[in-house]
């Protein structure tokens, strides 16, 4: 039993994924707040978390930059009503204190590496496209065919972006844009931006920086990966499971790939912390079943996983009780009950619990729970496992919230997690 997570990662990992088995159990988040501290301590320099990487960009401006508020980042920078958590919001700001008067390389950042999509919506991806076009004008290099540029419209293939991002272009393949004309002109279009990017990198970063350069392209590939979801919203033919399990996979796909590109702008200030939902990270093929729906496809956390090796550790989370989202004490032999059997709070423990245990059935979709089962448990290098959220939320909230946290006032309000 141990509350440091330093005795359960090798020292290759360079990515560490850190799992919730649900979103609705803010003590997850504090204890990850607290890790992320004692990680930063260690080295640490980036965190990644279920986040729209695009709109995350404006968190990471205000933690290393200062640039805007507090109240503008959490508006702003995430996705899925992540930033009205108050967890979220003391992790930034604390990230913010932190970076205060350190030099640029040793500054933490921040990331989001969730596709650009909602439950039930994704956006248009003009503007993501339109981004990358205006970035690439401001440096005319040698050898560019201005009529070509001028060829680039994307406003006009694209349309009103209402036809992309209404609920019913994801839910129904007959009026989904995704395998229009215009959607594959789109697909061009983004392709040769993309090599452009890259054919123009010596002169667009001499003209910028190699900041700009990445943000362009950050938001390009958010782009073509919203392009690439619409299409396969529009596959039909497919059973309910079938298209389900390929919207849920592609979404993993293309959070593996901006896990693979953020691993690329860190690599040499320090490895990455990721936060997620457990079936994001798991090393193991991931599933769903409701109903008649029955569902699979591979994980962010198995595709990296594949591909980094050891440098890649999944630490799963399991919770006990919850007053939070009405989960009761586990019955005897399930996995969950093993764990609480150790009276913590909140502990980090090994993986390797008995072959024999139980799958909890006590859980509702409503509590978006997913209990511990064998497969997660064989790709884990550990377990952070939570007794009781309510215990560890009432040891971590603060005891009041200050509604506009400015850079001046963050000393005063930050007490997420010890100096690092």
């Amino acid at each position: 039993m141990s509350q440091d997570i330093h005795d359960f990662v090798i020292p290759s990992c360079e990515l560490l994924g850190l799992g919730e088995p649900t979103h609705q159990e803010p003590a997850f988040g504090w204890v990850r707040n607290e890790l992320f501290a004692g990680l930063v301590d260690r080295g640490f320099r980036s965190i990644a978390l279920e986040t729209d990487r695009v709109a995350a960009l404006a968190v990471d401006d205000y933690v290393r930059e200062g640039v805007g508020t507090l109240d503008t980042a959490m508006g702003e920078g995430f996705s899925h009503g992540f930033g009205a958590h108050q967890t979220n919001r003391r992790l930034v700001a604390w990230m913010r204190e932190f970076n205060r008067n350190r030099p640029p390389a040793d500054r933490l950042s921040f990331h989001g590496f969730d596709a650009s999509t909602e439950n039930y919506s994704a956006p248009s991806p003009r503007r993501y496209l339109e981004y990358a076009r205006d970035y690439l004008r401001l440096d005319r290099g040698p050898g560019v065919d201005a009529d070509r540029d001028a060829d680039l419209d994307i406003a006009g293939p694209a349309g009103e972006d209402e036809r992309w991002s209404r609920a019913e272009a994801v839910l129904d393949p007959a009026q989904s844009p995704g395998a229009t004309a215009e959607a594959g002109r789109l697909r061009c279009i983004a392709d040769d931006l993309l090599v452009r990017l890259h054919a123009r990198a010596p002169e667009s970063v001499g003209a910028t920086s190699p900041a700009e350069w990445h943000r362009a392209r950050t938001w390009l590939t958010a782009g073509i990966g919203l392009l690439r979801y619409h299409a396969q919203s529009a596959v039909r033919g497919l059973t309910p499971s079938d298209r389900l399990s390929g919207l849920i996979g592609l979404r993993d796909t293309l959070m593996a790939q901006n896990l693979l590109d953020i691993r690329d702008l860190e690599a040499r200030r320090g490895p990455t912390l990721v936060f997620s939902h457990n079936q994001h990270l798991r090393r193991s093929p991931s599933g769903w079943t409701s109903g008649e729906l029955d569902c699979g496809w591979n994980s962010a956390g198995r595709i990296v996983g594949a591909l980094l090796g050891e440098r890649y550790a999944f630490v799963a989370g399991s919770l006990g009780r919850s007053e939070a989202i009405g989960l009761a004490e586990p019955a005897p032999g399930t996995y969950e009950a093993f764990l609480q059997r150790h009276g913590a709070v909140w502990e980090l423990t090994g993986a390797a619990l008995s072959a024999e245990g139980l799958t909890r059935t006590d859980t509702t979709p409503r509590q978006g729970y997913f209990p511990l089962d064998r497969e997660v448990l064989d790709g884990a290098a550990a377990l952070l496992h939570i007794g009781d959220g309510a215990a560890v939320a009432a040891s971590s909230a603060p005891e009041a919230v200050v509604p506009e946290a400015e850079v001046a006032e963050v000393a005063e309000v930050v007490e997420v997690v010890p100096e690092a």
